[in-house]
């Protein structure tokens, strides 16, 4: 069986991606979480993700002792050993679109990412509401997103980017998270489609799992000294 190697679901924003994509197409694997302590060599973390990883991050899948490490990569892999499971669109040039769009994920919105971290738990407005005002970056990477989306579920008619669910809901699902957490503006439709993907049984399984995680990390919580 597949094994997936992921850290704190609370926090771990990479490690969702492919976790959700696994349990939303339906393909069986066990999950083997390693919670975060810190990110120095000698740490608990570090030592038991060097053990299946060349990078010492987490996600990693394994197949039969094959690893495949960075959640792009998982996508493709399990894109290629599971055909019948729509993990792309099945039009080519839909499945090009929502390869573009994972990569733009994957490489870019760095400043959402860094002033807006993921964090399922806790409900940041006022984080947010300072990110918007005080850093350009985070508004230009939304205003990026709500464009992108409104393209995407307008030409495909939705309720998800490509009409059905594929890699690329999976991917932007933490986005999602990070949205409604910190209360970033965006449109109604913007909004309704984040709570369609909130709602997706993968998805809302991971929101559970990290609602019930007690651990607090400080390293990922800049905004809080406590939980």
């Amino acid at each position: 069986m597949l094994k997936l190697y992921i850290g704190n679901k609370n926090y771990s924003s990479w490690s969702m991606r492919p976790w959700v994509l696994l349990r939303q197409a339906g393909i069986p694997f066990e999950e083997t979480k390693l919670c975060f302590d810190s990110f120095d060599a000698d740490s608990g973390f570090k030592q038991a993700i060097k053990a299946v990883s060349p990078t010492e991050k987490a996600p990693v899948l394994l197949d039969d002792g094959f690893a495949v490490w960075d959640s792009l990569a998982i996508a493709e892999y399990l894109a290629e050993k599971f055909p019948d499971k729509q993990v792309w669109p099945r039009d080519v040039r839909a499945r090009a679109r929502a390869r573009s769009i994972c990569a733009e994920m994957h490489s870019g919105f760095g400043s959402l990412r860094s002033h807006c971290p993921m964090n399922i738990e806790a409900a940041l407005p006022q984080v947010g509401a300072l990110a918007w005002r005080d850093k350009p970056g985070v508004r230009e990477d939304v205003q990026r997103l709500v464009a992108m989306w409104t393209e995407l579920l307008d030409a495909y008619k939705g309720p998800m980017l490509f009409g059905d669910f594929s890699n690329a809901d999976a991917y932007f699902a933490p986005v999602c998270i990070r949205l409604k957490n910190y209360a970033l503006p965006v449109p109604g439709h913007i909004t309704d489609y984040m709570r369609r993907v909130c709602a997706l049984p993968g998805v809302k399984a991971w929101i559970d799992d990290g609602l019930a995680e007690k651990d607090f990390r400080e390293l990922e919580e800049p905004h809080r000294i406590s939980r």
